[in-house]
């Protein structure tokens, strides 16, 4: 954003965050649950078995709408099933209150701003998660 620094984090995970067509405030008290609660960092013995709050982590919540790019007909991707920004907005901002009410420390993105996004990732890990209508 201009040259400038908007939000960084220490140790932690960066959240690309996608809003559909539906999602509601339910989708983003789950997702922020099971953020919260992923044991995806290594413990004493080198096993996957603590989360952020075990590790004293941070999340950067990045809002990504390109996440809902469907490509499969043609060369152009369709993003009909993300959520207008009116309606994603107040969701991404949703998810990272209840991330923060979590104990997790929550930084954010700028909503529908051209950011370079510095991702130092030490794994990789890389996990795409999504919560099924009716669940």
């Amino acid at each position: 954003m201009g040259g400038r620094t908007v939000a960084e984090i220490g140790q932690g995970i960066v959240i690309l965050l996608g809003v559909g067509l539906g999602d509601t405030a339910l989708e983003a008290q789950w997702l922020a649950e099971k953020c919260a609660g992923l044991r995806v960092f290594e413990d004493d013995e080198g096993k996957s078995n603590l989360a952020l709050g075990d590790v004293h982590g941070e999340a950067l919540v990045v809002s990504q709408f390109t996440l809902y790019a469907d490509a499969r007909k043609g060369r152009r991707p369709s993003f009909a099933d993300a959520a207008p920004p009116d309606q994603a907005e107040p969701l991404v901002g949703l998810f990272a209150e209840h991330l923060a009410a979590l104990g997790v420390p929550t930084k954010q993105g700028v909503f529908g701003a051209h950011m370079l996004v510095e991702i130092d990732n030490d794994g990789p890990v890389t996990i795409l998660l999504e919560r099924n209508p009716g669940q």
